[in-house]
């Protein structure tokens, strides 16, 4: 099969398609065929740093989620050619990921999917919107009647997020810090759109909610321009910084104000199945930026690293 094989950092241009054996399945595990996957900043991390890590099995093959179907079930529940999503629980670091023809994935971090998308669009779903779901309906406690602000919308869980509000009835502020992405956030249906320019005071009114996508690099300006009761979920880190240092939880969390977080690492079929149902029952179509080949991987990293496609980039195997 082909696969991208990974030992060291990579500059995106220099990514390459590496021949090797197709993996045996075993107990516990489940031979996947992938048929499309989509990119993440996760997946640039790893190549660009991360893969320096002792906890990184080296080589790897990246990737942190795929749509395919079941090839060798082994001892699991599935059925040979039944279709299926996978995602997260150490795929791309731990084990092998998806950047590949086919992926050998510990059955419990395997999910059928029941709906009628397309593989490329059912590749956009995965780890975007359960992020943004398990972001807003669990961790937010999102309500029809919230007003919700996503800081940092101008990324494929931004705009899963506001698709999701507001086929949920809430009304959607969002934010970038590039002028020329405004219309593409009233596109995507949210009700206001402003420029962040790293600071927020003044220019929030009514807000419930708040996803945080851009991080711990705005976390602290989020928290201290919002009114009471406001629930905030940090999920992102788009802002490049990756923790807070001398964080005081007393003094930096407004009285009234409430500070969650949400970590993808967790999916279960449950939830999948909640996911599949809400899109089909609004009719949700998931955003796709741009659709490449697996010969094109390398083409596809350097426009994500390069933020050229607005939306999920999605690799698929049909047309390698």
């Amino acid at each position: 099969m082909r696969a991208v094989l990974l030992t060291e950092p990579i500059e995106a241009k220099d990514i390459v398609l590496t021949e090797c054996a197709i993996p045996d399945a075993k107990s516990g595990w489940v031979l996947v065929r992938v048929k499309a996957f989509g990119l993440n900043h996760s997946e640039q991390i790893l190549r660009r740093s991360e893969i320096r890590a002792r906890y990184i099995q080296k080589p790897i093959i990246p990737g942190i989620e795929c749509v395919g179907e079941i090839v060798d079930a082994s001892d699991s529940h599935f059925l040979v050619g039944e279709k299926v999503a996978a995602l997260m629980g150490g795929m791309g670091r731990s084990f092998h990921g998806s950047y590949a023809e086919y992926a050998l994935l510990p059955s419990h971090h395997v999910f059928s999917i029941r709906s009628n998308l397309s593989w490329e669009q059912l590749a956009a779903v995965p780890e975007t919107y359960f992020t943004a779901w398990g972001s807003l309906f669990e961790c937010l406690q999102l309500k029809g009647m919230d007003t919700l602000l996503v800081r940092g919308a101008t990324c494929a869980l931004g705009y899963a997020a506001i698709q999701l509000a507001k086929a949920l009835g809430c009304k959607v502020l969002a934010t970038t810090h590039r002028e020329n992405k405004l219309p593409l956030l009233k596109l995507a249906g949210a009700d206001a759109a402003f420029v962040d320019t790293g600071s927020l005071k003044g220019k929030l009114s009514g807000v419930t909610k708040v996803l945080e996508l851009v991080g711990p690099k705005t976390l602290l300006d989020t928290l201290q321009c919002i009114e009471k009761g406001t629930i905030v979920c940090q999920t992102g880190v788009l802002g490049g910084v990756y923790s807070l240092h001398d964080f005081d939880p007393i003094k930096d969390i407004p009285n009234g104000v409430f500070l969650t977080g949400f970590y993808s690492n967790t999916p279960t079929q449950i939830a999948m199945d909640a996911i599949f149902e809400f899109l089909d029952r609004y009719q949700i179509f998931p955003s796709i930026g741009k659709v490449y080949s697996f010969f094109q991987i390398a083409t596809a990293c350097e426009d994500m690293d390069d933020g050229k496609v607005n939306g999920k980039i999605i690799i698929t195997m049909d047309n390698a």
